[in-house]
């Protein structure tokens, strides 16, 4: 008897509905013209974290325990990092995803809500059943290839001056960053590689949806590259893109 992932249809049908869910109109107390939708999402990401800030640190060392687990206990390290992503993908879905914006009021981007909500089940459920083993040594050297995408996310190395988005590199940002531990597309590419390197012993099913869910984002970033304001923006999106391709690239087997 097939699984239910073995079904041609599964995976398009996943795929159609996180699809639906990153369309799902946002919640505002202001109506906005949908053509602005990119300019809400906008206003929301550059506020919601601010209150979290000084907990930037915390989603670093978090990182780098669990990723010193596995270097220790492939096995245990990657039952750990499972857990620690899936409640980290909650507290995204807490902290990034609604914010008070000056032209629109208390808003909400339902669609990443939703989707940070699902990643972190899908995340605590692959812990519960033990579905990852995070083996970093055994991983194949090509696929170190990608560690520049993975650093450069983990470091977030970004700013806002003045309602532009701008290059930071400060050095202390690598282990305070709130950016990244408190940011969907900045927290996801950093996931995403060490389940490159784990693969294939990783569950097949929450590595599709992952990345599929992180190329749709990767894809509607695109368009920060067309405004000079969020240009840097549209830079720090691309490990998110790339992973992405890189992870359904290797779970299409």
């Amino acid at each position: 008897m097939k699984s239910l992932t073995s079904h041609r249809w599964f995976y398009p049908l996943v795929y159609l509905l996180l699809i639906v869910i990153a369309f799902l109109p946002l919640r505002t107390e202001v109506p906005y013209d949908p053509r602005h939708t990119q300019q809400v999402i906008f206003e929301i990401i550059s506020r919601a974290a601010l209150p979290y800030a000084a907990w930037g640190w915390v989603f670093h060392v978090a990182t780098l325990a669990v990723i010193a687990l596995a270097v220790w206990n492939p096995q245990a390290g990657g039952r750990a990092a499972a857990a620690y992503f899936g409640l980290n993908y909650l507290v995204i879905a807490f902290a990034q995803t609604r914010a008070q914006t000056p032209s629109y009021g208390f808003a909400v981007h339902t669609g990443a809500l939703i989707a940070d909500v699902l990643l972190g089940l899908l995340w605590l459920w692959v812990a519960w059943r033990d579905g990852l083993r995070l083996d970093l040594r055994a991983a194949p050297r090509g696929r170190w290839l990608l560690l520049p995408f993975a650093v450069l996310v983990f470091w977030s190395p970004l700013g806002f001056e003045g309602g532009r988005v701008v290059p930071n590199f400060a050095p202390a940002l690598l282990l305070i960053s709130p950016d990244y531990g408190l940011a969907y597309c900045f927290m996801t590419p950093v996931l995403l590689f060490l389940l490159i390197l784990a693969y294939p012993h990783v569950n097949r099913f929450a590595l599709r949806v992952t990345a599929f869910n992180g190329l749709l984002y990767g894809l509607f970033n695109l368009s920060a590259w067309a405004n000079p304001d969020t240009l840097w923006l549209g830079v720090m999106h691309i490990p998110l893109l790339v992973l992405s391709v890189a992870a359904l690239w290797l779970g299409r087997k």
